[in-house]
């Protein structure tokens, strides 16, 4: 004979272990969340982006979320847009609007960049008293081949003073038209780093954004712990060169905005042997910590 106390212990038994089971999983997805792939040796080796249809994506979010959408550069096979958006006049702030540009997607082997990009503008979480630019891809032909240059070959984060590339004469162009910055944030990857990590450039000691951007960061990504990172001197993930642009003959974006546009910018390095959602979630993160952050 079977009692009804026997059937209910054994039935309780196997819901407990079946919740152990998913808890068990759980944990699994997290730690792999947090470890390196091994795919990349070499270049970058891991996963691959449609970007026109993330582009198209984009774009639909944003027309959903009350950005306007203008295309600054157009070719046979290429076509640049910027995103801007304003914080609502309603008479409700205290201070002026702060403004905050982001950029993604300049080599077209770091996709978490665009990716990073959709998720901010599809879930639509940003400080009501921000103004907004946005360029969420600057070389949609790189992903398409894979590769960190353009179609000729070149590299595109190198091009903001000696410019040859046509597609940078047009972004530089739509930047002078634009007011100045508060913010800039670039998103990046870096094939070969041990975790996240970012380069500050602050030269007028405005509020640093570093410590609470990495602080975010920690809660999804791991954060690159060396002491030395690209050659530089770095700090949990921080690295703030001392560098003046005009020593330098190649210019990256940051040097052309920091030079012209903003006194505060942010090049944020997700690591690309991570899992792809680990390195946009890594990068959302940042966005929103610094944006949240600079509003107030």
């Amino acid at each position: 004979m079977i009692v009804a106390g026997s059937c209910q212990s054994t039935s309780l038994r196997r819901r407990l272990h079946f919740v152990e089971i998913i808890c068990a999983f759980t944990h699994l997805d997290e730690y792999l969340a947090m470890q390196r792939l091994g795919k990349n040796v070499g270049r970058y080796l891991g996963d691959t982006i449609d970007i026109q249809q993330i582009l198209r994506d984009i774009e639909l979010a944003a027309r959903q979320h009350g950005w306007t959408s203008e295309t600054f550069y157009e070719s046979n096979s290429l076509e640049l847009f910027a995103l801007t958006r304003f914080a609502a006049d309603n008479g409700n702030f205290e201070k002026s609007p702060k403004s905050i540009y982001i950029s993604a997607g300049i080599h077209g082997d770091e996709p978490a960049g665009p990716l990073a990009a959709l998720q901010l503008i599809q879930e639509n979480r940003w400080p009501e008293n921000l103004d907004l630019w946005f360029c969420p891809c600057l070389n949609p032909i790189g992903f398409t081949l894979n590769t960190r240059e353009n179609s000729r070959g070149i590299d595109l984060n190198r091009e903001y003073l000696n410019t040859v590339a046509e597609e940078i004469k047009a972004h530089i162009q739509w930047l002078a038209r634009q007011p100045n910055f508060d913010l800039c944030l670039l998103l990046h990857e870096d094939w070969e780093s041990h975790g996240f990590y970012l380069y500050e450039q602050n030269p007028d000691s405005r509020l640093p954004l570093a410590e609470p951007m990495i602080e975010a960061v920690s809660q999804v990504c791991p954060v690159d712990p060396n002491g030395l990172i690209e050659g530089r001197p770095a700090k949990n993930g921080i690295i703030r060169p001392n560098l003046d642009p005009k020593s330098r003959a190649q210019w990256p974006e940051a040097f052309y905005l920091i030079t012209n546009k903003t006194r505060q910018s942010y090049t944020l390095e997700a690591p690309s042997d991570y899992p792809i959602s680990t390195r946009v979630n890594a990068l959302v993160a940042a966005v929103r910590a610094a944006a949240e952050l600079i509003s107030k």
